[in-house]
């Protein structure tokens, strides 16, 4: 049997409207991001011996009935180490067990945990024999929000690079279509982000302080409706400028390192 695959109507900020759940194959097959209860959902649940329920991160948007199918089925709830109290916050359930990266959940052939922080700071993927199930961490189309305070875009561009050393046959995401070319994806997403960093730094270097200066700056699309997002995500980019060396960031306002701009940064 198969992976089997259902996208689930949910309150989210995504294009689609819905979010992935995963399930894995027999004997001890795994749920991954049950995002709510549907009669689908329902229905594929009840095909499986569902021994196993884990996330990808812990966004509403992927956690929402991770706490009913356990109950349900009483399978073994799984969370990140070291993240327990925040995965019971968002789920309403306290894990079971726990993983790191490394982790092979004993799942049908087996399901190995991979580190894939940056969207989330607890985010992870399972990879399979088919491929990578992996959350947020990539999409066929358009990009990934990695917003401060939680994103991190560090995390994030080393969480891509190891997607793409690691060329899975597939990525399973958490929104949009199935991705077969899982390099070429992470290419693309690898590349936007370096593109949007140049274009923040060149507004700081060019006079923009402000996270709304840097972001109209940087930004040349409609921002209509994701706005807070693009501004968490300009953030999330000065924060990593600023690890680096590239600009002067102190929570409020940036400018360019100190070799550039002698005067201190207030």
């Amino acid at each position: 049997m198969a992976w089997t695959r259902v996208d689930v109507p949910v309150a989210t900020r995504a294009p689609t409207g819905e979010t992935a759940a995963y399930l894995g194959p027999d004997p001890e097959a795994v749920l991954i991001d049950p995002p709510a209860r549907t009669e689908p959902l329902d229905a594929a649940v009840a095909e499986r011996n569902v021994d196993h329920v884990a996330v990808t991160h812990h966004h509403g948007d992927h956690v929402g009935a991770v706490a009913d199918y356990a109950r349900e089925t009483g399978a073994t709830v799984w969370a990140r180490t070291g993240r327990e109290a925040a995965f019971a916050e968002a789920t309403g359930v306290e894990p079971d067990r726990t993983f790191a990266g490394g982790t092979t959940i004993p799942a049908g052939p087996g399901v190995t945990v991979l580190d894939l922080p940056g969207h989330a700071p607890e985010h992870v993927g399972f990879a399979t024999s088919h491929g990578v199930v992996c959350g947020d961490a990539a999409v066929a189309e358009g990009s990934v929000v990695v917003g401060a305070p939680e994103g991190d875009m560090r995390a994030y561009v080393t969480s891509l690079r190891r997607l793409h050393a690691r060329a899975p046959h597939r990525l399973y995401p958490g929104h949009g279509p199935t991705i077969d070319e899982s390099q070429a994806v992470c290419a693309r997403l690898l590349a936007h982000r370096l593109n949007r960093e140049r274009r923040v730094a060149a507004a700081v270097a060019d006079g923009a302080r402000s996270p709304d200066d840097v972001l109209d700056a940087a930004y040349e699309k409609d921002l209509t409706g994701v706005r807070d997002l693009a501004r968490a995500t300009v953030v999330a980019h000065l924060e990593k400028l600023a690890v680096e060396g590239r600009v002067r960031w102190n929570g409020r306002q940036a400018r360019p390192p100190a070799s550039l701009d002698d005067r201190p940064c207030r």
